[in-house]
């Protein structure tokens, strides 16, 4: 296993690569946005991403959104308040609330979800479906691997 520095053509590290990907998108995809006339932050559209796969408990999507919890009330009061999520009670568990979209909720997430397509396509342009398939799987394998616990 080599232990020399990865770097790429233009002469970025790999780390560096990630973030400048990472920022491109949420950059493009802040633009797609505004111009379908959503003004959402980049935590907000990934609740209402996650939202979007059924109900679940505010640590939970916490976790998900990589967000503190007092972060995630504050963000879920927003929503609520916005009319694009509400809280209901877990039917098997009446003490805990399960944070799932409203109708309008619904509606902007088929919205904003045209928005990441055209995002994404314009990412993957060029690559034909062989090549995005090995791109995934080979980002899924850097984050797993970093994932992984220190030998």
């Amino acid at each position: 296993m080599s232990s020399r520095p990865c770097a790429t053509s233009s002469g970025s590290s790999l780390g560096l690569l990630f973030r400048q990907v990472r920022d491109a998108m949420w950059a493009r995809m802040a633009d797609e946005l505004a111009r379908a006339g959503h003004v959402l932050s980049f935590s907000q559209y990934v609740v209402l991403k996650t939202l979007a796969l059924g109900p679940i408990c505010a640590g939970d999507l916490a976790r998900a959104a990589e967000l503190n919890p007092g972060a995630m009330t504050r963000l879920l009061d927003k929503l609520v308040a916005r009319g694009l999520v509400d809280r209901v009670p877990d039917p098997a568990d009446r003490r805990v609330l399960r944070i799932r979209l409203t109708e309008a909720g619904e509606a902007i997430w088929r919205d904003i979800e045209q928005c990441g397509q055209r995002v994404r396509e314009r990412a993957l342009a060029g690559l034909d479906d062989a090549e995005r398939a090995r791109l995934i799987r080979l980002l899924e394998q850097v984050r797993d691997n970093l994932k992984a616990p220190a030998e």
